[in-house]
């Protein structure tokens, strides 16, 4: 390599970065673990795939974030924080609205409208973000820890608020209602295309103005009929 040609980032002494390293690196890091693990799954995936990806040293990747899995963890924390966030804010927003007068659809809204919206806005990374979580949804045994690590707290005001709305649904009722609720909003966040075939290119997944105008009314249905039927 001659002087002219600029140097990756390596680590120096015991993986440890350079001063110029920081912040940026990290992210760097982070957002080609979280396109790779979108695409393959975490089995699917090494760190020297993703340093490779990243264009740094295996070194670094120990260095901040320790195994695989704890980098993992700080792909699914990074934007985990922020939608929990923004569904608390949009939660609050709502009920202060409402003025006590909840109703399942307009909690729903409160709760996913969110996350579309950050869809359509927050670019590429986002995209990738929300394929992520809905495979790790789906992932017996350690997805639903992880799930339950990250969300719990936000879907718990979730299910309160509808207990509010639908004061007559049995808490159980509203537990399985929202397992209901949490695969179709992870479907369609997810893009996948698939309605796009099955219905002959007549939906798309990609739309998310047509999501909107059908999911919340779609998921509120079924808590108000589950509700409804095992009152008695």
């Amino acid at each position: 390599m001659n002087a002219a040609t600029p140097k990756k980032p390596r680590a120096s002494g015991r993986g440890r970065p350079s001063k110029h390293a920081g912040l940026d690196l990290k992210e760097t890091i982070l957002d080609s673990a979280e396109q790779l693990f979108a695409r393959h799954g975490f089995y699917g995936v090494t760190t020297r795939q993703v340093a490779a990806e990243a264009g740094v040293d295996t070194a670094l990747i120990h260095y901040y974030f320790g195994a695989k899995r704890e980098l993992f963890d700080a792909v699914f924390l990074r934007r985990a924080e922020i939608l929990n966030r923004e569904r608390v804010a949009s939660m609050d927003a709502y009920e202060k609205a409402a003025g006590g007068v909840l109703t399942s659809e307009g909690v729903i809204e409160a709760f996913i409208d969110p996350l579309l919206r950050i869809s359509e806005n927050g670019g590429p990374g986002w995209k990738s973000y929300f394929a992520l979580v809905a495979q790790v949804n789906n992932t017996p045994g350690w997805g639903g820890d992880t799930m339950h690590r990250f969300f719990d707290p936000v879907v718990r005001r979730l299910v309160d608020a509808l207990g509010r709305a639908l004061p007559k649904a049995s808490r159980a009722d509203l537990f399985w209602c929202y397992e209901f609720l949490t695969g179709s909003m992870m479907l369609a966040l997810s893009e996948t295309g698939r309605i796009d075939a099955l219905s002959d290119g007549l939906c798309r997944s990609s739309d998310l103005s047509a999501i909107r105008a059908r999911l919340f009314a779609y998921c509120a249905a079924g808590f108000e009929a589950v509700a409804v039927r095992n009152k008695g």
